[in-house]
């Protein structure tokens, strides 16, 4: 052994040098490591400096990007703002509009209907519930006329708006009652095809025209006959005056009527001159008449007592009807039948005067008609007051009318190019039923039988 001396023991010496040796050994390789991995250590640390660099300079360019892009993105959001903020003021507008359309739809006084190419309701205002009586979503996107048949809208009509792409107008009425002006207009520039249809209630507008009208009719007729009672006065009162002058001159010579008979006068002659005489009276009622309807025409209701109005008139028809070769009006038993205390009420009185007298007339051409000798004429006249209207009642027991005649009964005459058609005034009330209905605002009716005779119902506000 190097480290053992032959007398086996330890070498120190060559132990120390041998240990010195690996120890410097060692220390040669430890510093040459420690040589190269400082050079690793700086190479390294050179890479993580240039890393670093490159990583500072990255984000500082990231960061100049975030900048920028949170510059952009505040812009955006601000242009985002500034946009959604017109949206809402647009939307908000819009929704206003639309509120205030529809309001505009539902709060129209014409009934409004808007219908699509398959004839769906698309729009229903309140004013089409009203009428109909049904609730807009009750109908919506339902057939027209399977919601609501009654309508005087047909499918053809809509279909021929639709399709000619025009606006046609529809006038309906039932005369008297209602009147409805109809317009179904087509919409323009929709993709999807319809109609809107617009009806309109004008009744109260036609009913006041009509009024206006029938008032000018009503003066033109009053200056029409104090016209006619003008010209007929003047021969009359001639007529009535050589008469009286005649009889005068009968009565002057003192000669009874056995000595005009012994001088070879006719008997006849005695009892034609009075008869015409009478006749005469007569044609000077109705010509009095006349002219107390053209003078008595009033643009005011006056407060009036019905009881003396109609005496009045049963006074004047005693004066006017009669024929010769009939009953006179004076025989006919009038039956009366008066509610006590009877109130006054508002009229036109001369109006209403010529309005009994119509139906007085009509029942006395009715009465005529009976051909049975043992037959008595009634006119039963019942007033009274019930709830706020005042009825009359006038019946008579002639001969009744016809169903067709009570159909056409308050229609007015027209006459057409038949010269064989006379017109008889006493077959239509027309002008009796203007005055109670349109003038006085009540109603009147009919009902009658054939064998058994006929009842006039007239209705009147008290006030």
């Amino acid at each position: 052994m190097q480290f053992k001396y032959p007398d086996g023991s330890t070498n120190w010496q060559h132990v120390a040098n041998w240990s010195g040796s690996v120890l410097i050994l060692l220390l040669a390789i430890a510093v040459t490591n420690l040589f190269f991995t400082r050079r690793k250590v700086r190479k390294s640390n050179l890479e993580l400096k240039e890393i670093r660099n490159g990583l500072e300079l990255r984000v500082q360019e990231r960061t100049a990007t975030l900048d920028e892009s949170n510059r952009l993105l505040l812009e955006t959001n601000s242009l985002l703002e500034h946009e959604i903020a017109k949206h809402v003021s647009t939307a908000s507008r819009l929704r206003a509009s639309e509120s205030y359309i529809k309001n505009i739809l539902r709060s129209m006084p014409l009934m409004l209907v808007g219908v699509n190419k398959d004839g769906q309701i698309t729009q229903w205002n309140k004013r089409a519930e009203d009428i109909a009586g049904i609730r807009a979503e009750d109908v919506l996107e339902r057939n027209l006329w399977d919601a609501y048949p009654i309508i005087t809208v047909s499918p053809g009509q809509v279909s021929e708006a639709m399709e000619k792409n025009e606006t046609i107008a529809i006038k309906h009425s039932q005369s008297g009652q209602y009147y409805y002006d109809i317009t179904i207009y087509p919409l323009q520039d929709e993709v999807e095809t319809g109609v809107v249809i617009l009806i309109d209630d004008v009744t109260k507008k036609i009913l006041a025209e009509n009024m206006l009208i029938q008032n000018d009719k009503i003066s033109s007729m009053g200056e029409l006959a104090s016209s006619m009672a003008h010209d007929i006065s003047m021969p009359l009162q001639s007529i009535l005056f050589d008469l009286r002058a005649f009889q005068n001159l009968l009565s002057d010579s003192g000669q009874d009527m056995n000595e005009i008979k012994s001088n070879g006068m006719p008997e006849k002659l005695s009892s034609l001159l009075s008869h015409a005489y009478e006749k005469g009276e007569k044609v000077a009622s109705i010509v009095q008449n006349l002219q107390d309807f053209a003078r008595g025409r009033s643009d005011r209701k006056q407060l009036s007592n019905i009881v003396d109005v109609m005496e009045h008139t049963l006074d004047l028809a005693g004066d006017v009807l009669s024929d010769p070769s009939r009953i006179k009006f004076v025989d006919i038993q009038i039956e009366r039948n008066y509610e006590k205390d009877l109130p006054m009420i508002p009229c036109y009185v001369t109006e209403l005067q010529q309005a009994f007298l119509s139906l007085f007339r009509h029942a006395y051409d009715a009465l005529a008609q009976v051909n049975d000798t043992s037959h008595k004429p009634v006119i039963k006249i019942q007033m009274n007051v019930s709830y706020d209207s005042f009825w009359i009642r006038i019946q008579h027991n002639g001969v009744g009318l016809t169903d067709e005649e009570q159909l056409y009964l308050f229609e007015p005459f027209v006459r057409k190019d038949m010269p064989e058609v006379e017109y008889d005034a006493g077959k239509r009330l027309s002008f009796a039923y203007y005055i109670i209905t349109e003038q006085h605002l009540g109603n009147m009716a009919v009902t009658s039988d054939i064998n058994v005779g006929t009842t006039f119902h007239i209705q009147m506000l008290l006030k």
